[in-house]
C-alpha cells in the first residue's frame, strides 16, 4: 500500500512539472512585444504589438525594426479622421520587402483585435497577401471599414498626441491622404524594440 501511494506522489509531481513546462513554453509563445517609434520634430509614440494574434506580421514587422529598416523611412499619408501610414522604402529609392500572409478574419485568419483608435495594422493592396513594410495608425474608430480586412496587430500605447500633431498639418494637395510634396512629410527617425522577442 505505501508503495503504490509513493508511485502515485511520483507520478503526480511529475505530472505537475510537466504543467508548469507547458504553461511556461504557451506564456512565452504569447509574450508581447514593445516598440518605441520617434518621428522626427513630432515626438515618441510607444507600441505594444500582439503575437498571439498576428504572429506573421509581429515577427515581419521586428524583424524588418531590429534591420534598422524604417529608419529614416517617411509617413507619407495622413487622412483626418481615419489613418496616417508609413514604412514605404521606395519613395527614397530603397529596395522593397517580401509580402506577407494577410492575418484578418476574411483571409482565414482568427484576429480578433480591432480598428479602433491607436490600432497599428498593416497596408496592403487589392490582394489580401500583398502587405510587407507599409503600416498604419488609425487616428479615429475605424471598425466598420478595416475590422476583418486588415492586419491589426498591435496598439499605441503612449502617444498619440504625436498622431494628432502630424494629422494637423493637413497639407494642401492630397489624394486620399497621400502627401505629395516629399519635404512636406514626417520623417521616422527610428522604430525600436524595448521589450519582449518573437
Amino acid at each position: 500500500m505505501r508503495r503504490l501511494i509513493s508511485l502515485l506522489l511520483v507520478f503526480s509531481f511529475v505530472l505537475s512539472l510537466a504543467g508548469c513546462s507547458s504553461t511556461s513554453e504557451t506564456s512565452a509563445a504569447n509574450e508581447h512585444v514593445y516598440m518605441e517609434m520617434k518621428i522626427k520634430d513630432y515626438g515618441v509614440l510607444e507600441m505594444e504589438l500582439y503575437p498571439e494574434k498576428a504572429p506573421i506580421t509581429v515577427q515581419n514587422f521586428v524583424d524588418l525594426v531590429k534591420n534598422g529598416f524604417y529608419d529614416g523611412l517617411l509617413i507619407n499619408r495622413v487622412q483626418p479622421g481615419f489613418v496616417i501610414q508609413g514604412g514605404n522604402p521606395l519613395l527614397l529609392g530603397r529596395p522593397g520587402v517580401d509580402s506577407i500572409k494577410g492575418e484578418f478574419s476574411e483571409n482565414g485568419v482568427n484576429n480578433d483585435l480591432h480598428h479602433t483608435r491607436g490600432a497599428l495594422s498593416m497596408a496592403r493592396s487589392a490582394e489580401n497577401d500583398s502587405a510587407s513594410s507599409q503600416f498604419f495608425i488609425c487616428v479615429a474608430d475605424c471598425r466598420s471599414s478595416l475590422d476583418g480586412k486588415y492586419a491589426c496587430f498591435g496598439y499605441v500605447t503612449k502617444g498619440m498626441d504625436v498622431v494628432d500633431r502630424i494629422v494637423g498639418i493637413c497639407p494642401g494637395q492630397m489624394d486620399k491622404g497621400f502627401i505629395e510634396n516629399q519635404e512636406s512629410m514626417p520623417v521616422i527617425e527610428y522604430i525600436k524594440l524595448t521589450e519582449g522577442k518573437v
